[in-house]
């Protein structure tokens, strides 16, 4: 903008340099659908670490092969993974918590639908008023996963129950009423002066228990001066009562005016009867926590759950909702109890990859033993060979960390983590694959091959997994699935077509910009100037051909490649080549003798 002058005097303006940074995109973000031991289903969710998904996802299960092949990502080199969860028929755990004759007066369902949620607990807690309460959720051991206090059954009070609760990671709640639900355990009524119960007894029972009977002082004894002293010498005297657990780990709180007993073992009922009992109206008994039941992990998930519904976004076509992803793995579809049809599903998620510029990492089957069976499986493959997969063979053998034992695994996972080191360490247009990127944790491979019988399976587009004596294990190919010799195509090798994806991608977000400038000469520079310093960036770290620039890029953006009519119609063309660099994949050395001089 013009500065308005009107004194005598020096004015300063800023002026754009009319450079528009385009940033290279992410390369090696990797999503995996597939079974979970938990977690919420047919939803994109990020992770950074496999921790994040033990959280998540309930960590290892030995049905899960997509389980292993996330902590096998990350063991190997990846760095960011977007799970996909999808089950077949999976129902959430739920309880129905009763309130006074009100047999419902909330209902809590586990977030997830899984058996997992069978392991849940709920315990209710007196408040500090009489409508308030606190709500904790634990596990199978008792272990308090989650507390709230203070809350209310009132839809217009400001800790309703379902506004606070249904922000858990673990549970939801739905209150059907808005009396207060029944306490875990035995809770007194409210004590506002302590009762004398010197020499008086207290009978407590707990299942199929011995009841033990207890006096909590006597005459001689210091009463004690608040109901916190209270609770502790009554807390005390039941530990001592009874070797049983039940007694030796019951809990005795103090909520507001109230006791609260509740009993050492996770869903276990105190009662107390006696004098103290009624003393304190220690009268109604109900069990420690409330345990959620009827949760079914439901059937492996068919072809239908994997491909999902595009409208509804389910399945793998959640990931249609996620902007950065670049790797694609479905290692439960190589398992050996999938019985569904792999090559329609792999066709589907090709397909999604297309869309999304992605890679589809592709497991063999199980099935492949031998590389004859290699061989005469892979005409199957024929119907989704693209350039958007790559197939790897055989499976490899690692240590199960839940049974010790040596199992066969599908090697996406290991491999996207191998191509995400790969990535930040050299760049997307280094193959990933040679001597100096080993398969971290992996013992063995499923086959062993020569070399020849390397030689019958590479020309053919699949990328075989080989163990070399020192190196260990590696990958032993960088072909793309359209990289099979007799199909001669430009787009062979997996790093030449990863570094396509991301030169795509990122001048799709970095040229946003241009929509609806002025469709001319200067517009045209600016275009040149970015896009070239994008990739003249690309240029000095290794990533074309050449020793010079204008030998491994140019970017063409004028009035030859946007014609008047182009104008017209309010198009503006770029044209950007580049000249990738492709792996050495074969090594010829020629040697001759030097026949010694002969001197006349």
């Amino acid at each position: 903008m013009a500065t308005s002058v009107s004194y005598p005097g020096v004015y300063i303006e800023e002026l754009s340099s009319a450079v528009r940074t385009i940033t290279a995109v992410t390369t090696s973000v990797t999503a995996f659908v597939g079974a979970t031991r938990r977690g919420p289903i047919d939803e994109a969710v990020t992770i950074t670490s496999f921790a994040d998904f033990e959280r998540q996802y309930g960590g290892l299960d030995t049905k899960s092969l997509l389980s292993y092949a996330v902590q096998q990502f990350f063991l190997a080199g990846g760095s960011v993974a977007v799970v996909v969860r999808v089950a077949k028929g999976a129902e959430p755990a739920s309880k129905d918590i009763a309130a006074g004759g009100e047999p419902k007066a909330l209902t809590v369902t586990s977030r997830d639908a899984s058996d997992w949620g069978n392991g849940l607990r709920v315990a209710i807690d007196p408040g500090t008023t009489d409508d308030t309460f606190g709500l904790r959720v634990l596990d199978a051991s008792g272990a308090v996963l989650e507390r709230y206090r203070n809350l209310s059954m009132s839809p217009d009070a400001p800790r309703f129950v379902e506004a606070v609760v249904n922000e858990s990671s673990y549970i939801d709640v739905k209150a059907t009423g808005e009396a207060v639900p029944d306490f875990s355990g035995t809770v007194s009524a409210p004590v506002d002066t302590l009762p004398d119960l010197a020499g008086k007894k207290l009978t407590a029972a707990v299942g199929g228990v011995e009841p033990v009977e207890i006096t909590l002082y006597t005459a001689s004894d210091t009463k004690p001066a608040s109901l916190t002293a209270l609770g502790l010498l009554l807390e005390r005297r039941l530990r001592a009562a009874s070797p049983d657990r039940a007694f030796t780990r019951a809990d005795v709180d103090v909520a507001g005016k109230r006791l609260q007993v509740l009993a050492g073992t996770a869903g276990a009922t105190m009662t107390l009867t006696g004098e103290v009992a009624n003393a304190l109206g220690l009268t109604t008994a109900h069990a420690t926590a409330y345990a959620l039941e009827d949760g079914d992990d439901g059937d492996p998930p068919t072809d239908a759950e994997f491909r999902g519904s595009e409208a509804d976004k389910t399945g793998m076509q959640a990931l249609r909702e996620v902007p950065d992803v670049n790797l694609l793995c479905l290692p439960d579809l190589a398992g050996q109890d999938y019985a569904g049809d792999a090559i329609g599903v792999i066709a589907t998620a090709v397909e999604l990859c297309e869309d999304k510029r992605m890679l589809l990492i592709v497991d063999s089957p199980p099935e492949w033993t031998t590389i004859e069976q290699a061989r005469t499986g892979l005409p199957a493959y024929d119907a989704v060979r693209s350039d958007h997969a790559a197939l790897y063979f055989p499976h490899i053998t690692m240590t199960d960390p839940l049974t010790g034992r040596l199992r066969r695994f599908p090697p996406s996972g290991a491999i996207a983590g191998l191509m995400a080191r790969t990535d930040a360490e050299r760049g997307v247009w280094k193959a990933p694959a040679g001597t100096d990127v080993r398969l971290t944790g992996v013992r063995s491979m499923s086959v062993r091959m020569s070399d020849a019988e390397n030689g019958l399976l590479n020309p053919l587009g699949v990328n075989c997994l080989r163990s070399f004596p020192i190196v260990g294990p590696v990958v032993w190919g960088a072909r793309t699935l359209l990289g099979a010799d007799a199909l001669a195509s430009e787009w062979k090798y997996v790093p030449v077509r990863r570094l396509a994806f991301m030169l795509e991608e990122s001048l799709y977000r970095g040229l946003k910009w241009v929509v609806f400038e002025p469709n001319d000469e200067p517009l045209w520079g600016q275009i040149r100037l970015n896009v070239g310093a994008f990739l003249h960036t690309l240029f000095t770290q290794g990533a074309f051909q050449g020793t010079a620039s204008r030998e491994a890029y140019f970017v063409k953006c004028d009035k030859d490649t946007t014609t008047q009519d182009d104008i017209n119609r309010g198009i503006v063309n770029v044209i950007v080549g580049f000249a990738p660099l492709k792996p050495a994949e074969f090594v010829v050395v020629k040697i001759e003798q030097m026949a010694g001089r002969i001197e006349v």
